[in-house]
């Protein structure tokens, strides 16, 4: 009897402590975690921007091609110009914020050229803006630190027409000078750019931006002498548009843009 039983200890310890060894190396089930989300607590930032523009006009007017069809305009350019911004929004949540910008977009010179049956017509001037305006952006979520977006605007623009001359070589060189006129217009612009959040509160945009300005026109322009041939004879410049390449950069207020993890 206890030759039998001796045996069957030493089979069951073996088989024990084999059990345990091998319970021991079956590795752990691991733990699930879900992914990191970048949150924006809403609240208020300001902005300033840097730019430039590329800007055109539909059509130019004046009484005279009214009074002769055979009047046909060639040439009706603008330069490039910078544009500088600054603003203040507020970020309601993660994909939606509104801001409120003012922005001064500098002189672009204008050359334009027609001709009549009579002989043609030499125009040079600069134009200028002051513009406002109320705009708001949708954010498309952010992959990789990056964030694009898409946005449009409301306001109003203040045109400004100067430096204006209008030469006519083939009218004993006559040269019309006109002072500055600015009048104000109904602007509009649509957004789509990218953002990066370089630090919780501080983010850097690359933007396109379409611009609707409106209209402007010159002042009355004068010989030389001061006399007026033609008088109340403005040279109009209808629709003006821009096509704006922008880089923004938006500080948030008092830890509005900070950014925190959930799971």
């Amino acid at each position: 009897m206890r030759s039998f039983a001796f045996p069957a200890l030493v089979a069951a310890a073996t088989l024990g402590a084999a059990g345990h060894a091998h319970a021991a190396d079956m590795p752990e089930a691991p733990i699930y975690k879900a992914p990191e989300v970048e949150v924006v607590a809403a609240g208020w930032y300001l902005r300033g921007d840097i730019g430039f523009t590329n800007q055109q006009v539909d059509s130019l007017g004046a009484i005279e091609y009214d009074e002769n069809p055979t009047f046909e305009v060639h040439q009706k350019d603008f330069d490039a110009s910078p544009l500088f911004a600054l603003g203040i929004g507020y970020q309601f949540n993660d994909w939606f914020r509104m801001d409120v910008t003012g922005e001064y977009r500098s002189k672009a010179s204008f050359r334009g050229f027609d001709t009549y049956d009579e002989g043609q017509n030499f125009y040079e001037a600069d134009k200028s803006e002051w513009t406002f305006l109320l705009n708001a952006y949708v954010d498309l979520g952010t992959w990789y630190g990056v964030t694009p977006f898409i946005g449009a605007g409301i306001g109003t623009s203040r045109n400004t027409i100067s430096n204006f001359s209008d030469i006519d070589p083939y009218n004993e060189g006559a040269i019309g000078i006109a002072g500055s006129h600015a009048e104000w217009d109904f602007a509009w612009a649509l957004y789509a750019g990218l953002a990066y959040r370089v630090t919780p509160d501080f983010t850097i945009e690359f933007a396109y931006r379409y611009m609707s300005l409106g209209d402007a026109q010159s002042g009355d322009p004068r010989l030389p002498d001061g006399s007026n041939p033609v008088p109340n004879n403005p040279l109009y410049f209808n629709d003006l548009t821009s096509h704006d390449l922008k880089v923004g950069f938006r500080w948030a207020l008092g830890g509005g843009g900070t950014v925190v993890s959930k799971y």
